[in-house]
């Protein structure tokens, strides 16, 4: 049995705006539907070594339709990545698609809270793509179950997406 050409095909989309599919799972609400989500920000370091960090939805946040606010751990190779360069690349699977997403990102104002020691950072889109195939539907990508104690996580997300909101919206009144 041989495939159809159109079956075969890779369907390559880009961008410039989140897609609506897209831009709903980084909107900040419902985070608990949402927890199995895992999106890998890419960096590249001064050694020019590709780095990757797993991001939960708790730590990812679209303000607009060409941003997306993100909070590191100040300790991590992205945090202090992004502060150099300001690149990076967000990768992840929606709506039976793989997303690859280039980011030119800035520091965005700290927010002063007892429970939040995180550096927030503000992505705007440089370029945006999408891939698929007719013969195979991607379900999902790096996904993970929260375990023990994800009513705590769950909380902390809600506050770290409240602070990134903070963050977005002082940096446009700045």
């Amino acid at each position: 049995m041989t495939d159809s050409a159109g079956a075969r095909s890779l369907v390559n989309e880009t961008f410039d705006e989140w897609p609506d599919a897209a831009r709903a799972l980084f909107d900040g609400s419902s985070l608990a539907s949402k927890t199995g989500l895992t999106a890998s920000l890419m960096t590249v370091d001064a050694n020019e070594h590709v780095r990757t960090s797993l991001l939960g939805v708790g730590e990812l946040y679209a303000p607009d339709s060409r941003t997306l606010c993100v909070a590191l751990w100040p300790g991590s190779r992205a945090a202090g990545v992004l502060s150099k360069s300001g690149r990076g690349a967000l990768t992840f699977v929606c709506e039976d698609a793989f997303y690859q997403v280039q980011l030119r990102f800035e520091p965005l104002p700290a927010i002063a809270t007892q429970q939040s020691a995180l550096l927030y950072f503000s992505g705007l889109i440089d370029t945006g793509e999408t891939q698929r195939v007719g013969y195979a539907r991607l379900t999902s990508g790096i996904t993970f179950e929260l375990g023990e104690g994800s009513e705590t996580v769950l909380e902390r997300w809600e506050q770290q997406i409240e602070h990134l909101k903070q963050a977005a919206a002082l940096a446009r009144r700045g």
